[in-house]
């Protein structure tokens, strides 16, 4: 019944709106801005419908609704082999047009990121970093209550291939052991600043119990993304890579800006978002 209502509102109240893309050009009209809802088409509303608020909740931010997310799998297709070195991975093995968004650091706060990812309800991962959070660890805490995952991003940020066996353990079982605390459980997962990692750095993962180490495929900007590939799209299982940022890094735009631009690139590649942790 509710797909119905859904295709009734989107028909009725959205069907001249398009969903406004990203270019290489710069151009971003809309984007992150709080737009009017559609006036609803004439006449009476069928009896006992219920108002859209997922597609009020995207409209708020410029954008439309994403696809269902395909179930995830009943095993995990990235699995630890015991006694074995972790996995380190850029995409998750899928034919389904998925794809997983992860933000790193957590430097910038931004109150208005929280609002919209409530309003969304994208999933996403948080690899933090103890310098960047150290201000405001309850920032994180309303995004993780909404199902995202806190992981392990080091202490202080270094390049991990620099530090010899034993600093690098400090940086990795260092943060498992703040956020543990911070945030009521270990992460499982691990990405090293830069993607810079070494067989130390591996052996270090999995000494303080973590479980892969995370690399991306695409990496989001202002307002368009960095591919790895030569084609330069997204593929099935893609992992990308954004950053808790705000207007001094951004050129003067917001976090809630970068993520809407994000989010149409994904949208108008045929992909939806789905939880990493669902799949490692």
């Amino acid at each position: 019944m509710r797909k119905k209502v859904v295709g009734l509102v989107l028909g009725g109240v959205l069907g001249g709106a398009l969903m406004a893309g990203c270019t290489s050009s710069g151009s971003d009209t809309g984007t992150g801005s709080t737009h009017t809802p559609a006036a609803s088409a004439p006449g009476k509303k069928p009896s006992g419908a219920q108002p859209d608020t997922r597609a009020a909740a995207y409209r708020k931010w410029g954008l439309k609704p994403f696809a269902d997310v395909p179930a995830p799998p009943a095993v995990k297709p990235v699995k630890t082999v015991p006694g074995g070195p972790v996995p380190v991975i850029s995409e998750i093995p899928t034919q389904k047009k998925i794809v997983f968004v992860t933000f790193d650091d957590g430097a910038e706060k931004d109150p208005k990121f929280v609002a919209m990812m409530k309003d969304l309800k994208i999933p996403f991962t948080m690899f933090l970093m103890n310098d960047a959070i150290r201000s405001d660890y309850g920032y994180f805490k309303p995004l993780q209550a909404l199902g995202n995952r806190v992981e392990n991003h080091t202490l202080h940020h270094p390049n991990m291939r620099t530090l010899g066996a034993a600093a690098q353990k400090n940086e990795v079982c260092g943060q498992q052991t703040k956020l543990g605390a911070e945030y009521g459980s270990a992460p499982r997962l691990f990405r090293p600043p830069y993607g810079n990692w070494n067989a130390n750095t591996r052996a270090a993962v999995q000494s303080c119990g973590l479980k892969a180490i995370v690399l991306w495929r695409e990496s989001m900007q202002i307002k368009n993304m960095q591919y790895q590939r030569p084609d330069k799209k997204l593929h099935p299982g893609d992992i990308i890579l954004a950053h808790f940022r705000g207007p001094s890094e951004l050129k003067g735009h917001s976090m809630t800006e970068m993520m809407a631009n994000m989010l149409r690139h994904i949208q108008e590649q045929g992909f939806t978002v789905a939880r990493l942790e669902d799949y490692v």
